[in-house]
């Protein structure tokens, strides 16, 4: 099984070090908020968190336990908490509605139920003076009954449809949370899940299950010459071309970090995997960055593309290592190709 941080024993030591080095420099406590933050930030595992915190330091250059919690909240929490705590509080209102209208109804039952009783007493006994009020307190009661039956069905009724709502609102919290906000495909725990059921669904015969791993040639230069919402649009426009050219986009695409990118094609073939990244390396080749303001072309994109199939023996990390060397052979070859491995 994948996870967040699949560093070894070796990079993971460093990065502790580093981290304890960051918290040391600043007003922060030594937890596991701000440890979370430092380690992600000196592994620049979290590229949304790299820019939030350089952008910080410039001002503040000594950052503080309140800066680190916002900045976990809004960089490395998963889960929109927000949202599921706002769905918590309206469900329990809306099961606190029905249980006030069948305590209300239950009520009325047991009074109808005991002036039924005692008419019966009555009757049985012939006592009709008796008999008379209690027969006028059952049909009063009666119509209580009724009523706060009809409400209790109209509240249940009102009841599903909200629970239904809620519902539908806790799955879209849930899906926002597997996504990368910036691109809108999935996130690297999107992907981690992806690929953690695919790894346990067994291609058919012949076929194989096909990894990418993609990175923007010359990223850097890109945030450097033209600045970091640029950079933005560059990585917009990738993910566009992606979900055009890659089947079933919504499962199979994934921001992998920063400018790096992870395509999973299921149960295809090696040769199929290959043509599919160089036809998206071409389609992303003739892509066009324009000036939003003078619809100027100002940048064309390249990538480089590692590609790999998954091998009898393979975990997860083992078959990402193999495509990212694939990848890292593209880039030394020159960029602007396919390498697999």
């Amino acid at each position: 099984m994948t996870h967040r941080y699949p560093q070894s024993r070796e990079r993971s030591a460093e990065l502790l070090r580093a981290a304890l080095r960051h918290i040391g420099l600043h007003d922060v406590s030594c937890n596991p908020v701000s440890f979370a933050v430092w380690y992600e930030y000196a592994g620049c595992i979290n590229q949304r968190l790299t820019e939030a915190i350089d952008a910080r330091t410039q001002s503040t250059p000594r950052l503080d336990d309140a800066v680190m919690m916002q900045l976990y909240q809004d960089h490395v929490l998963d889960a929109d908490h927000a949202a599921v705590g706002r769905i918590s509080v309206e469900l329990q209102r809306v099961i606190s509605g029905v249980a006030e209208n069948a305590s209300h109804t239950g009520q009325s039952a047991d009074a109808f139920g005991q002036q039924v009783d005692s008419l019966s007493q009555a009757l049985q006994a012939r006592d009709l003076a008796a008999a008379a009020p209690l027969l006028a307190g059952v049909s009063t009661s009666a119509k209580a009954l009724k009523g706060s039956s009809k409400a209790l069905a109209d509240q249940v009724a009102r009841s599903r449809v909200e629970i239904e709502r809620l519902r539908a609102d806790l799955e879209r919290a849930r899906d926002e949370a597997l996504l990368d906000p910036l691109t809108q495909v999935f996130n690297r725990k999107g992907f981690d899940q992806r690929m953690g059921s695919l790894l346990g669904a067994p291609p058919s015969p012949g076929r194989v299950h096909v990894l990418m791993m993609i990175d923007i040639d010359h990223f850097k230069s890109v945030n450097d010459s033209h600045g970091h919402v640029f950079g933005d649009q560059v990585l917009r426009g990738l993910a566009d071309v992606m979900r055009t050219s890659i089947p079933d986009p919504r499962r199979n695409i994934a921001r992998y970090g920063g400018e790096e990118f992870a395509v999973l094609l299921p149960d295809s073939t090696l040769p199929a995997g290959q043509q599919l990244a160089d036809q998206l390396r071409q389609r992303v080749k003739a892509m066009k960055i324009r000036d939003r303001r003078t619809q100027e072309v100002i940048l064309r994109v390249t990538i480089s593309v590692g590609v790999s199939g998954l091998m009898r023996g393979d975990d997860a990390s083992s078959w990402i290592s193999r495509t990212d060397a694939a990848l890292y052979k593209a880039k030394q070859a020159g960029r602007d190709r396919v390498t697999s491995a």
